[in-house]
């Protein structure tokens, strides 16, 4: 079991929010540390804010950084040991693009 820091970032590394998620399994997929994100972030996710999210992401929306690698694929699984933190960076599109 680990404990994982979940950050909220904007573009430029500027912490909006972060949360301490206690006693996690040392590996999870990344779709699983989305929903715990928004879970966090307000009590328990509808199913309906887990699919706007995966949706969000799917559209570039959003990153996620684990340690100091970007997640591609919210399948992919985690191993957490090695990440201390969970970055969610929202990404702003260009006005106009």
């Amino acid at each position: 079991m680990v404990d994982v820091r979940v950050r909220e970032e904007t573009m430029t590394g500027r912490e909006i929010e972060s949360w301490l998620l206690p006693g996690l399994p040392d590996e999870m997929t990344a779709r699983e540390l989305l929903r715990l994100r928004l879970d966090a972030g307000g009590g328990p996710a509808t199913g309906e804010q887990v699919e706007a999210a995966c949706a969000a992401f799917a559209r570039n929306g959003f990153v996620m950084i684990v340690g100091e690698r970007q997640v591609d694929d919210l399948d992919e699984v985690i191993d957490l040991t090695r990440a201390a933190a969970v970055s969610f960076i929202r990404l702003v599109p260009l006005v106009g693009g």
